[in-house]
């Protein structure tokens, strides 16, 4: 599981497999130009707080971020690219044991 910014656990894996995002949703936080106005530095600093803990970025598009909507989340595409995201350890699962289900934004 991950956190999000209110510290909820959000879960990106269960007996479905690992849930990533096909692709780059239109917002993503990985895409130039800083679409979703993020503070200096605060990209490299999420980034970098996700692979310190083994854990990764959920991609706010996914539909396990509203509560209440029984969907799992997903894991973030951009973060899925990072070189260092297989330090996640639901990535490297996913990885070992072919449990990686894509999933399109919606």
């Amino acid at each position: 599981m991950s956190g999000d910014q209110d510290g909820r656990d959000i879960a990106v894996a269960g007996p479905w497999g690992v849930r990533v995002m096909s692709k780059k949703c239109t917002t993503c936080i990985y895409r130039p130009g800083n679409l979703m106005h993020l503070a200096p530095g605060r990209l490299a600093q999420i980034t970098r707080e996700a692979i310190d803990c083994e854990g990764q970025v959920v991609c706010h598009e996914s539909d396990g971020v509203t509560p209440g909507t029984g969907q799992p989340a997903a894991v973030c595409k951009g973060f899925e690219e990072h070189p260092q995201s297989r330090r996640s350890l639901a990535l490297r699962m996913a990885d070992a044991l072919g449990w990686t289900v894509y999933v399109d934004p919606r």
